[in-house]
């Protein structure tokens, strides 16, 4: 058995399946043996064998929990999630409970905003002190999930204070931390756990996080491919070490190459083929992508989740290959969210609007406030001609542009302006290509939170949009409809970012899945934009980012102008025209929500 585990951290199934095969048919009351076996069967591609191996072993001993964990986890990958959920319980319930059954189920449920269901799951291992990063994490993000990521820091501050030499408490407080967006902190909380000798590749990808939300490009870098080292599949450091590549030479390629020759020694791992897919689509090339996928979505076992993947990529190309491959999901996952979206979107793409409409009726039904559901929905009511398109697209009246009032101690505009363009200036400067699953081209746009800013002059202008955002809380009042119904007067701002753009640069027309209301601010404009007879550099609404037949067209622009800023719907489809000449377009946005109970104060 030691020299079969030697086998398999060196990636030798094959040897290490001949070696198992000899084990168990000479032990076969062997558990653990059959479960290894299972494994190498797994990876080798034979997932029947595996499954009647796995169940084999429960028969045998359904108190060990490494089987339950592999064949609920097996289960969950190929869609079957009442069983899986089943086993995975039951393994993280066990006395001798196994810690990653929870950050499974966990994970599983986060992913599906059960953040309910993943906290009781998690909170009994991070009460017990027995959280592994990884589900740390977990538990972070299903508190964050419920609007409770201060409690996350509190509980993960009193346990790193109660253990101040224990680097890995401190490491789940740098997890919490950069939930609530305080990056520099969690940087230094786990500088300082690395500093006392803690090494592991969940530190370093953690590190990397906060160190990419600073800005710190190349030490980001260089902790991801420290990650790597020491744990070559890890799917999460592979996509942020290919964003960071990108973003410094915009090359597919490069941005790839670690993950590709990871690939050559673990060819069967479908997670990491989808990230490089991801990276694929992200950089622009989505025929690409569904290549690199296609052989794999062959399979008759092919994973939901791959499907699911090939499929984004050929909706943008290809509507039908996209709703065969949501439709193939939906046949292993009824009801499933993400492929009922893909479906609904891929039948905008072959004109059944009818479809997409009741798609989305089911899906706003759980999700009311998805502003990409509202987007497919109205889109499907304008190619149904149906009237209450008009009435929530209502463009005349819901996209409102202002003009910025002068900051105090500011004299004029034009010199807060002046001083904005620098402040954003230094933050474009560290990027030399734009980022992955961005809806600009030829630009850069800033990472990290512009709200969270210590520059006096970028907390200058978001207390600028306070007046503009009220009013039009105000103008567009109360009602029933996506935007009015959650109008209580009050909002937040969820994000936001600047963009820089450079000739022919130009925004892809996209939505705001998570916004209510969405912005674009004018800070630097060229010269080509101040020409009216023209239409570069115009802001444009309704038309729609993906497929549909027939095609449909933009019905309202707005002209931009420096200081002004622009309010609408997070539901609306927007994009601008590219523009010409030498000089950049410098604007800042942001989302802003209503304000909740878990959010007040």
């Amino acid at each position: 058995m030691h020299q079969v585990n030697d086998l398999l951290q060196r990636g030798d199934f094959r040897t290490a399946h001949a070696r198992l095969e000899t084990i168990v048919r000479e032990h076969p009351d062997f558990v653990e043996a059959q479960r290894l076996l299972a494994g190498t069967k797994l990876a080798l591609g034979d997932t029947d064998g595996a499954e009647a191996l796995l169940r084999r072993a429960i028969a045998l001993d359904p108190e060990w929990t490494p089987t339950l964990t592999m064949l609920g986890e097996w289960l969950l990958n190929a869609g079957k999630y009442a069983e899986a959920e089943q086993f995975l319980r039951r393994a993280a319930g066990a006395q001798a409970a196994d810690p990653r059954a929870a950050l499974i189920l966990a994970r599983h449920w986060n992913d599906r905003r059960r953040h309910a269901d993943a906290l009781a799951i998690a909170a009994p291992f991070g009460a017990a002190g027995k959280a592994a990063p990884e589900l740390a994490i977990q538990h972070v993000i299903a508190l964050a999930g419920l609007g409770r990521a201060d409690e996350a820091v509190a509980f993960y501050r009193r346990r790193a204070d109660d253990s101040p030499d224990d680097p890995a408490a401190a490491h789940a407080l740098a997890i919490a931390l950069q939930a609530t967006h305080a990056d520099a902190e969690a940087e230094r909380t786990a500088g300082h756990a690395a500093a006392r000798g803690y090494r592991n590749a969940s530190l370093s990808y953690t590190h990397a996080r906060s160190l990419v939300a600073l800005g710190a490009f190349e030490r980001a870098e260089a902790a991801l491919r420290d990650c790597l080292r020491m744990e070559p599949q890890h799917t999460e450091a592979h996509a942020e070490l290919a964003r960071l590549v990108w973003i410094q030479c915009g090359d597919g390629a490069q941005a790839t190459a670690l993950l590709d020759e990871v690939l050559k020694k673990f060819p069967g791992n479908d997670a990491l083929w989808a990230v490089k897919a991801a990276v694929l689509q992200g950089a622009g090339d989505p025929r690409a992508a569904y290549a690199c996928l296609a052989p794999r979505s062959e399979r008759a076992h092919a994973p939901p989740a791959l499907l699911l993947r090939a499929g984004l990529a050929a909706l943008e190309f290809d509507s039908r290959v996209a709703l065969d491959l949501a439709s193939r999901v939906l046949r292993k996952l009824p009801g499933d969210t993400a492929a009922m979206k893909l479906l609904a979107a891929a039948c905008l793409g072959v004109g059944n609007a009818r479809e997409t409409l009741t798609l989305c009726d089911a899906l706003l039904a759980q999700a009311p406030d998805d502003q990409y559901l509202i987007a497919l929905q109205t889109t499907a009511w304008r190619m149904a001609g149906d009237e209450r398109y008009g009435q929530l697209c209502d463009y005349k009246t819901l996209v409102v542009p202002y003009r910025l009032d002068t900051p105090a101690p500011w004299r004029s505009l034009d010199d807060f302006l002046d001083d904005l363009k620098r402040s954003l200036g230094k933050l474009h400067d560290a990027f030399r290509h734009r980022l992955l699953f961005q809806s600009l081209r030829h630009g850069t746009e800033t990472t990290g939170d512009l709200t969270r800013s210590a520059d006096p002059v970028v907390q200058a202008l978001f207390k600028a949009f306070d007046a503009p955002i009220r009013d039009y809380l105000a103008r567009v009042g109360h009602g029933d409809d996506p935007l009015r119904r959650r109008n209580a007067n009050a909002y937040r701002f969820s994000g936001s970012w600047s963009v820089r753009l450079q000739a022919p640069g130009f925004h892809r027309n996209h939505v705001h899945p998570n916004g209510w209301i969405s912005s674009a601010c004018y800070i630097d404009l060229p010269g080509v934009m101040h020409d009216t007879h023209t239409r570069e550099g115009t802001l444009t609404f309704a038309e729609p980012g993906i497929l549909t037949t027939p095609t449909l067209s933009s019905q309202h622009e707005v002209r931009p102008v420096a200081g002004t800023l622009v309010l609408f719907p997070s539901y609306f489809w927007h994009g601008t025209v590219p523009f010409s000449g030498d000089q950049p377009r410098l604007t800042v946005a942001f989302d802003a929500v209503p304000v909740t109970r878990d959010h007040v104060g």
